[in-house]
C-alpha cells in the first residue's frame, strides 16, 4: 500500500467488459519527502481504478498488484492498482 496524490483522470474508449463505467485516475506515489512537500519526493505516475470518488489533488491510499483486485473477489477484474481510501491527513513521526 502506498500514498499517492491524484494528478488527473483517464478516459477510455474501449475497456474490458468487467470495467464498463469504472472511473480511472492518474496518481503520483509520494515518499516521506513528497508528503512533506519537498521536491524529489514523487514517484512515477500510475493509472488506477477509483470507486471512492477522489478528486484532483486528493491524497489516496493505493493497493497494487494482486491485492488491487481482492475487493472484487470472487469476480476477477484485470486491474493492477486500486484506490482503497481517500486520506484526510497523513502524519509522519
Amino acid at each position: 500500500m502506498r500514498v499517492a496524490e491524484v494528478i488527473g483522470n483517464v478516459t477510455l474508449s474501449t475497456c474490458h467488459p468487467s470495467l464498463v463505467g469504472a472511473t480511472w485516475l492518474v496518481a503520483v506515489p509520494l515518499s516521506a519527502a513528497g508528503l512533506s512537500g519537498k521536491p524529489g519526493g514523487r514517484g512515477e505516475s500510475l493509472v488506477l481504478l477509483d470507486e471512492q470518488g477522489a478528486g484532483h489533488g486528493a491524497r489516496i491510499a493505493v493497493a497494487e498488484g494482486p491485492e488491487a483486485s481482492n475487493p472484487f473477489r470472487p469476480e476477477l477484474k484485470p486491474i493492477d492498482a486500486y484506490n482503497t481510501a481517500i486520506l484526510d491527513s497523513v502524519e509522519i513521526g
